[in-house]
């Protein structure tokens, strides 16, 4: 066990952990915020994506220890009201159908639309290739971040 700080939307939070224990338990078992979903554990499915300093990681292969004194924002951290640009858009496209990639998809978009604020359809499907929705939402998810891009 070590003593480490993980900055989780803008709060620090100092708990005993494993070093190698993956962000993903932290964030959900330890800190207690559940937005962030485990999918698959193996960075395949995108269910787990979470900012790490701006830029998207899947929290389910990223060691505690390596997250220690870097920004880490979550789902409930990006917009604790909804009122992100891809969250109103992802409504108002109505892309959620079971939900449950639905943290994942919203964080990968906002992480996109951070580093390029007019993606194009390539530009999107580059970046969110790795985000799986069982659902098959995917041309209401490029929608919603074409929407976002424009609203935001």
């Amino acid at each position: 066990m070590a003593s480490i700080t993980l900055t989780v939307n803008g709060h620090a939070h100092t708990v005993d952990l494993q070093p190698e224990m993956p962000l993903l338990w932290a964030i959900r078992d330890v800190i207690g915020l559940t937005g962030t979903k485990f999918g698959c554990g193996i960075s395949q499915c995108g269910a787990c994506t979470v900012h790490l300093d701006g830029q998207a990681v899947r929290s389910c292969r990223v060691q505690v220890a390596d997250a220690e004194g870097r920004a880490i924002t979550t789902i409930e951290g990006l917009s604790p009201d909804g009122s992100h640009p891809v969250q109103r858009a992802f409504a108002a496209e109505e892309v959620p159908q079971c939900g449950y990639c639905q943290s994942g998809q919203v964080m990968a978009a906002a992480a996109l639309l951070a580093s390029n604020g007019a993606p194009t359809d390539e530009d999107i499907d580059r970046a969110m290739e790795r985000n799986l929705c069982r659902c098959g939402t995917y041309d209401r998810i490029r929608r919603a971040i074409h929407r976002a891009a424009k609203e935001g």
